[in-house]
């Protein structure tokens, strides 16, 4: 496939992060020890006073008042007090010191803004035992914008420009954190890119169709995960990222991570096809760090294209996570500290989680999963008609998948059926929202257009005839009496509602009684800067029917075969190599 351009703005400074490290290495921790050795010296003045004022002269060779005192419980007492007094001095120097580390590990994390682009996906609501699930975005940044960087990545030319999300995975805890996924987008997918501000210079992109990767050069990462969010219709709570360096700091961190390839692998140039990770490894198993672990990251040709890379991808997440588990990593005070130092200085997050103890809190949470409860997979996609160097979404298995997120059911076996256990369909709903906001306004007065996009954008199907017209007549059957057929079509492959952003929450309450009237999920409403009207969308999903198909709800583990899915308990994975790229 073919790698996209890299254009733009430079990366976000760091200029605290130089003042809090020179805080911590340099006078002002030198003072505060010089301060608490101070403190040790008044407390032993203070010792001494103590014994001479009940009889001692501050040494054990004092007279008989002193040895008659301590004889009738005296000397208790004072070693008492001056064990007080010591482990006074030494909680209050630890503490002291440990909140300037602390504030040293906050003033490492970089932060941006969680979302700033048109999506209005809500979060999915508690389940009876009042637990929600939680999603993580993880972006691997293709930044050159450091020396660092340039040093890792090549590509020195591109130095300066806006980075590109070549990797992006979203993390799924369950509600009741006994199940984990991961579900990976690969990079040339091309999807719809929402209108997006740029939070740093207040630039703003107009909604357009390209592939996913560049979603974060118009707007950052709170770009990137409006795009998901509208995409699979998945309320996102966090997002995560990592350049180059930032992964080279992990890896060494953690110690390594071992991966396995079935043959000798080289992924270098060869004739015609330029680029390569550089990547070179002898075949079985093998723990890579630093560069290494970077280059198997990015490896791309050997491993055939990008679902490839994101399996080998998921390998070394795997791999990751029980080697963090097998070192105690969570529990181990030296080794915490050693990836704090790492995590903090590599991570940029998003603004909700910018401290070490929120980042910490979501540590213990995913810790709490089984290994062999994790499952990572890659969204099912076929080639784009339009470029086939790009991906478009697999309509029902890409469907499936998502409906399976959104109702937090588990991609293995072990879990239940849906969050209530009785298959419901959580956020996918077609029920109303609960809501404190506004009641939609009556049927009879709402303008509502409805659009024929029955050939979908991900095939060659040919366009239902008079679709709209039809769906426009069920619409006014049901009292929507301003209900008209668009003369355009609009080919998608997913039926949807959308409406004015600039409406708010009556535009959302007046576009969700429409989709309850044919039966569309809440999840496919939404928000669009550039609409004009309420408008319903028939998408290639829905070419029969007066009604949206009722879509069925998955069982645990019943994920599609092209999700490609690994268990995180299975240490046999092991990557096949492309045979041009053998050695």
């Amino acid at each position: 496939m073919v790698q996209s351009s890299v254009r733009g703005e430079g990366a976000r400074p760091r200029t605290s992060q130089a003042g809090e490290r020179g805080r911590v290495d340099g006078s002002s921790l030198t003072g505060e020890q010089d301060g608490s050795d101070t403190s040790q010296a008044e407390a032993a003045r203070t010792t001494r006073t103590a014994r001479t004022a009940s009889g001692g002269n501050g040494s054990d060779d004092g007279g008989d008042g002193g040895r008659r005192g301590r004889r009738r419980g005296g000397r208790p007492g004072r070693i008492l007090r001056w064990f007080a007094l010591v482990l006074a001095v030494l909680i209050l120097g630890t503490a002291g010191a440990g909140y300037l580390y602390y504030r040293h590990l906050n003033g490492n994390i970089a932060k941006g803004q969680r979302n700033n682009g048109a999506s209005d996906v809500k979060k999915t609501d508690p389940n009876a035992a009042g637990q929600t699930p939680l999603n993580i975005l993880l972006i691997g940044s293709d930044s050159r914008n450091s020396d660092e960087n340039v040093k890792l990545g090549g590509s020195r030319d591109q130095r300066g420009s806006k980075p590109l999300a070549d990797v992006q995975m979203l993390v799924h805890v369950s509600a009741d954190r006994k199940s984990a996924s991961v579900v990976s987008i690969p990079r040339d997918t091309r999807v719809t890119i929402p209108r997006c501000e740029d939070p740093e210079t207040g630039e703003t992109y107009p909604e357009t169709n390209d592939i996913i990767n560049v979603s974060l050069s118009r707007g950052g990462a709170g770009c990137t995960l409006a795009t998901w969010q509208n995409l699979t219709g998945v309320y996102i709570d966090h997002w995560m990222m990592v350049d180059f360096g930032g992964v080279v700091k992990m890896a060494d961190a953690i110690g390594g991570v071992e991966v396995c390839v079935k043959q000798n692998l080289w992924d270098r140039p060869l004739p015609g096809v330029p680029g390569g990770s550089g990547l070179k490894l002898k075949a079985g198993s093998k723990k890579v760090k630093g560069k290494q672990a970077l280059q198997w990251l990015r490896t791309r040709h050997a491993f055939r294209s990008d679902l490839g890379r994101a399996k080998a991808q998921h390998m070394y997440m795997n791999s990751m996570i029980r080697t963090l588990k097998s070192q105690n990593a969570f529990t181990d005070s030296g080794r915490l500290m050693g990836l704090a130092e790492a995590a903090t200085e590599s991570l940029e997050v998003s603004e909700e989680i910018g401290t070490v103890k929120k980042l910490y809190d979501l540590g213990q949470k995913l810790k709490s999963v089984p290994t062999d409860r994790f499952t990572m997979t890659t969204m099912p996609t076929v080639t784009d008609p339009a470029n086939l160097n790009h991906l478009v979404p697999m309509p029902t298995d890409a469907d499936k998948l998502w409906s399976m997120v959104r109702g937090d059911v588990s991609f293995d076996k072990g879990g239940k059926s849906s969050k209530n256990g009785k298959g419901g369909s959580g956020s996918g709903s077609a029920s109303p929202e609960a809501s404190t906001g506004p009641a939609a306004a009556p049927a009879e007065g709402l303008s509502v257009t409805v659009v024929n996009g029955t050939a979908g954008d991900d095939s060659e199907l040919a366009p239902v005839g008079s679709r709209a017209s039809a769906i426009a007549g069920v619409l006014q059957g049901k009292g929507f009496a301003k209900a008209t057929a668009s003369a355009q079509s609009g080919p998608t492959s997913h039926t949807q509602v959308t409406y004015p952003k600039s409406s708010g929450a009556q535009g959302r309450a007046n576009a969700l009684s429409v989709a309850k009237a044919v039966g569309v999920p809440n999840s496919q409403v939404r928000a669009t800067a550039d609409a004009v009207t309420t408008t319903l969308t028939i998408g290639s999903d829905w070419r029969e029917g007066k009604a949206y198909p009722k879509q069925s709800t998955p069982e645990a583990g019943d994920l599609p075969a092209s999700a490609d899915a690994i268990n995180g308990a299975d240490k046999t994975a092991c990557m096949p190599v492309y045979e041009p790229y053998q050695y």
